[in-house]
């Protein structure tokens, strides 16, 4: 293969005006595309989106290290197009048992095709691209890599310069350096808005050749050698990174020299050899072998690589809203609650070792000496957010106990989050969407199983006492339940029914309690969600219970729709969290102003089909709805939200992702967890302790 000229890097470059650029703003949330190496060597993860290669995150999965990078085409007199805006892209996993992705890019007016192959090299910290050009006009273009480098949290303190003749970056702490094979013939280093290549190319012609020494939003491009002519023609992008510019430039040279084709052969490798060490894929999933294959792997994929066994919630930011914030890393952080279910899915999947990682992380990182979580943390414990939710108190607690993880050590740490939980349960500061504080059904059946599973470990570890006064407030809090949280008098039906939360214990007030996310100030009885349904899934109550089933009437009515793909459901009453009313981006609105809506959540009907086999009865059909959406968005990928059965002005589809963060963990969790519960005959999650003791049907 060509290397670059390295002779290209010390062209002399004026100093690009206009520092520091317009202010840098988050990357879109929808993923459609999400790899890495399967090993810990390689500290790289690449995201695709609308046709570009999105962030690539480097050193942690918590950490971006690009904004985009994409080519620019123009026949240098009447047209300059870029992918993300111009084309027509389509994406597809093209190995189902290895993440990698293959995008499809044809023109908009139909003038050229870019096919574009991505992998990591498992060697090293580096994305390769292996670019595939057609001129489908007969005719000549100019091809350039526009590159946002992008590099941490802050986007807007970079500097950028041409070096051995590739594309530089650094930020003093994390460096970039692209190189492409055969090489650039132009380099050039702005400032965003200013003196970056997209600017200098509104004229169709690439006339500056910049380097960017000031601290700003740099964005870099190089003028490749593809023009077109005599078929398609081939180009090899690597993208390096390491903490200094140097040795990030050695890895993209050494990636490149080794090649797409070898550093895909170890990489499919690796992920095939991961597959067969786990147990086949379910029965139930038979229809949906790559949408489960994949969700498997994307979870795996969720784990950082120095801090093992921490996973963060989704490799985005949803959608690109309070840009003001893009120095907190949302969604790329951990949380309890998430850890829990990604753990659960893995362990049902035949990945024990992972989901003890994610405990031990949970127990050694996360944990506070006074037994609380965080919110959600940084990898390395730091919190992002400052809330307080006592269900991510509990999981921990049934997770160790679901591990067997019973011994002196892990009594040390149930211990203090189980003394947690009595001090300050039940009432929550924040319930599992976050926004709200008081009692909620779902966070205290959290807390019982919790408080269950402890008083097991406590017996084991020789602790009677502590044991019984664990078992003595469950038993009472199982008991109080109804009293909080089962409304007799509420609007919404005759028979009781569970609200999604009371803020005074009392379930029969008419208490006015403020929903988030652009939602109004309500009478607390006429806010419902299906998070109930925790209850009967962690074994606190039976799936039969007169509540549960009359509250089920109350969701369907009021939140569930049906859409080709199946049924969803909204997570609560009055919720804002979604896409605007026209389908743009969320972002914050006034309280009550109704401009945003909450769509439907996959994951809340993969819920719902552990509720049907808690039932006894066929959950197939949920598995099969979530499985749609999977194949549906092309690349096997489960949204955090899905387009209702009235979408914005008929623009998208019912049942399809919406531009919320995707992959999310979760959902591809209660996927695999679904299909191993079909197969099962009952939820696979579910302590025994804890529906054995209160008689339920999943004793």
């Amino acid at each position: 293969m060509a290397l670059p000229n390295a002779a290209q890097a010390d062209q002399p470059a004026a100093a690009a005006p206009g520092a520091p650029g317009k202010a840098a703003t988050w990357a879109a949330g929808d993923k459609d595309g999400f790899g890495t190496a399967k090993n810990t060597k390689s500290k790289v993860w690449y995201t695709l989106n609308n046709g570009a290669l999105t962030e690539v995150f480097f050193p942690r999965i918590d950490t971006p290290a690009t904004r985009d990078t994409q080519l620019v085409v123009s026949d240098g007199a009447t047209f300059t197009d870029r992918e993300d805006r111009d084309t027509v892209s389509r994406v597809r996993l093209i190995d189902s048992r290895s993440l990698v992705y293959q995008q499809v890019n044809t023109a908009k007016s139909g003038r050229y095709r870019i096919t574009k192959t991505y992998v990591t090299d498992p060697g090293r910290s580096a994305v390769l691209a292996d670019v595939r050009f057609e001129s489908l006009t007969g005719r000549p273009y100019s091809v350039y890599v526009l590159h946002d480098a992008g590099l941490g949290l802050n986007a807007n303190d970079d500097t950028g310069r041409t070096g051995r003749g590739g594309l530089v970056a650094t930020d003093g702490v994390i460096s970039s350096a692209v190189l492409a094979s055969p090489g650039f013939t132009k380099t050039s280093s702005g400032y965003a808005d200013r003196s970056d290549g997209w600017t200098d190319l509104q004229d169709h012609r690439m006339d500056w050749s910049y380097s960017a020494a000031q601290p700003g939003n740099v964005v870099q491009m190089g003028r490749t050698q593809l023009t077109g002519l005599r078929g398609a023609q081939q180009l090899t992008l690597s993208l390096g990174f390491d903490g200094r510019p140097e040795t990030a430039l050695a890895a993209a040279r050494a990636s490149l020299g080794r090649g797409v084709s070898s550093a895909r052969s170890a990489y499919s490798a690796e992920w095939h050899e991961y597959l067969s060490s786990l147990r086949p894929a379910p029965k139930a999933a038979k229809a949906w072998r790559p949408a489960y294959l994949a969700s498997v792997m994307f979870l795996a994929a969720h784990e950082d690589k120095t801090f093992r066994g921490g996973f963060v919630a989704a490799p985005s930011r949803p959608w690109a809203w309070a840009n003001e914030l893009q120095h907190l890393p949302v969604y790329i952080a951990v949380w309890s609650r998430d850890q829990y279910q990604i753990a659960t899915a893995l362990l049902a999947a035949g990945d024990r070792a992972a989901a003890n990682r994610a405990l031990d992380h949970l127990w050694a990182v996360q944990q506070r000496p006074d037994g609380s979580f965080p919110q959600n943390s940084r990898l390395d414990g730091e919190p992002v957010f400052g809330g307080l939710q006592m269900d991510e108190v509990a999981f921990p607690i049934v997770l160790s106990h679901q591990l067997g993880r019973t011994g002196r050590a892990e009594w040390t740490r149930v211990r203090r989050s189980a003394g947690f939980l009595l001090a300050r349960g039940p009432r929550t500061d924040q319930e599992r969407w976050e926004n709200i504080g008081g009692y909620s059904p779902a966070t205290i059946a959290a807390e019982i199983a919790g408080l269950v599973g402890a008083a097991d470990i406590a017996r084991r570890n020789k602790e009677p006492d502590l044991a019984a006064r664990y078992l003595r407030t469950a038993d009472q809090w199982q008991r109080d339940l109804d009293r909080w949280t089962l409304t007799r008098n509420g609007p919404l039906a005759r028979e009781p029914y569970y609200l999604r939360i009371t803020d005074n214990g009392d379930a029969n007030s008419g208490a006015q309690i403020q929903i988030a996310d652009g939602g109004p100030l309500v009478d607390q009885r006429r806010v419902v969600d299906p998070s109930f349904l925790e209850m009967v899934r962690l074994g606190v109550k039976s799936a039969k219970d007169p509540g549960v089933l009359s509250t089920l009437r109350v969701i369907d009515e009021r939140l569930m729709y049906r859409t080709p793909n199946g049924p969803f459901w909204h997570r609560s009453s009055f919720d804002g969290y979604g896409e605007r009313r026209d389908g743009t981006q969320w972002e914050p609105v006034p309280p009550g102003s109704g401009e945003t809506i909450g769509r439907g959540w996959p994951l809340l009907t993969g819920e719902r089909g552990e509720y049907a086999l808690a039932a006894r009865r066929p959950a197939q059909r949920y598995l099969d709805t979530m499985g749609r959406v999977a194949r549906d968005s092309g690349s096997q990928v489960i949204a955090e939200q899905v387009w209702d059965h009235n979408p914005p002005a008929g623009r998208f589809t019912p049942g399809e992702n919406t531009f919320s963060a995707t992959p999310l963990a979760w959902s591809h969790a209660q996927f695999i967890r679904l299909a191993h519960s079909i197969d099962a005959g009952r939820p696979v999650e579910t302590p025994r302790v804890v529906a054995c003791r209160y008689k339920t049907t999943l004793c």
